[in-house]
């Protein structure tokens, strides 16, 4: 799908020089709103926000914090406004536009555009910056990091593919080996590894080894827009035995869902970012849980705080704690979860919050 460049009319002609087209993402999880809520009066407040190339259509976290910025539409009555990627190239021109474009707020969306939001944090000091999923080294007094610490909820979600592995093996594999990916993998292997000192197993983790911080990722220039890399990746953990699957590629990862719809019930995936049953709700059956990163409550409460003028450049980072990040519902694996198996994921999650479950992964939020 071409990306959409969504801008007031003054700005037409940027809009055709960056070659985009009005194509909102789907309503199903990131609905357009075409204004504030009746109940809710209007604000001059504008918030924006810059996706990075999977759009706000990725079924990941892209869509995800989208669904922020129409949250706070619809909830807070402010103005929005928003603007699509199609490639890495295109970032500084993108946030420039929404600088352009007189925003109050600019909420950019991905690690990768961390050097053109700095950038623009640098020259704007009056216009405040928000970034999802990257902590910038540079410190700016009008730029906020949304950061999240998924290798919480990702141990959880280790522990019960170990749980629910028929064949002793589960596997994993990222878009590219990016702290953000990464981190994911990291928490998964260990959840995978307490498993097995609970219980006396042994179930292996393929794809990745998280002491040599090595494993598999989608080769290419686009490995975080590669379905098809994604299901060869997929296809060879399979191929080696693993049951269930933790891709962590952004929509590529749909790669995995497909080997796991094609298996006739002897493979499983799991979901990253979103719960999979809502933003990929076709391939529901194939996913016990997912990894979420609340990264729309994250944007929400960022906007608001804008609104109220009590905005801060003070990190957001989601825990377990507070609710950042977390396993989702079961769905339909609901029956497949067994009592035992829930008690002891609540109590893991315990674990990690007050300490006595300590995590290693260089990649976790600080």
């Amino acid at each position: 799908m071409k990306k959409s460049l969504i801008i007031p009319s003054a700005l037409g002609a940027m809009a055709l020089a960056l070659g985009g087209c009005a194509t909102p993402p789907p309503a199903t999880t990131a609905p357009a709103t075409p204004g504030a809520s009746a109940s809710v009066a209007a604000v001059d407040y504008t918030a924006c926000m810059v996706s990075d190339a999977g759009g706000f259509d990725d079924k990941s976290f892209n869509q995800t914090a989208y669904k922020g910025l129409t949250d706070a539409k619809a909830q807070l009555g402010v103005k929005t406004n928003e603007i699509q990627s199609t490639d890495a190239k295109d970032y500084a021109a993108n946030v420039q536009a929404m600088v352009k474009a007189d925003c109050d707020l600019i909420v950019t969306v991905g690690f990768a555009l961390g050097d053109a939001t700095v950038a623009a944090a640098k020259a704007n000091p009056d216009i405040d910056f928000a970034i999802v999923d990257e902590s910038p080294a540079t410190k700016l007094d009008n730029l906020k990091p949304l950061v999240f610490n998924t290798a919480q909820a990702a141990f959880q979600s280790g522990y019960l593919a170990a749980a629910l592995s028929a064949t002793g093996k589960v596997g994993t594999f990222g878009g590219a080996p990016y702290p953000t990916v990464t981190i994911f993998m990291d928490g998964f292997t260990q959840g995978v590894s307490y498993f097995n000192k609970a219980k006396g197993k042994s179930v292996q983790v393929l794809g990745w080894n998280a002491a040599k911080q090595d494993g598999s990722f989608i080769p290419g220039s686009n490995p975080f827009g590669d379905v098809a890399g994604g299901k060869q990746q997929a296809t060879n953990l399979v191929a080696q035995g693993a049951d269930i699957l933790l891709p962590v590629a952004g929509p590529s990862g749909e790669g995995a869902l497909q080997v796991a719809k094609a298996s006739g019930g002897k493979v499983a995936s799991l979901w990253v970012d979103t719960d999979g049953c809502v933003s990929a709700a076709d391939y529901c059956p194939v996913i016990p849980t997912s990894v979420e990163k609340t990264m729309d409550l994250a944007v929400f409460e960022t906007i608001k705080s804008g609104v109220a003028k009590t905005f801060s450049s003070d990190p957001y980072i989601g825990t377990l704690e507070n609710g950042g990040v977390k396993i989702s519902a079961f769905h339909e694996w609901d029956a497949k979860v067994t009592a035992e198996t829930r008690s002891e994921l609540d109590k893991i999650k315990a674990d990690i919050i007050s300490g006595a479950i300590m995590i290693e992964s260089k990649a976790q939020p600080k």
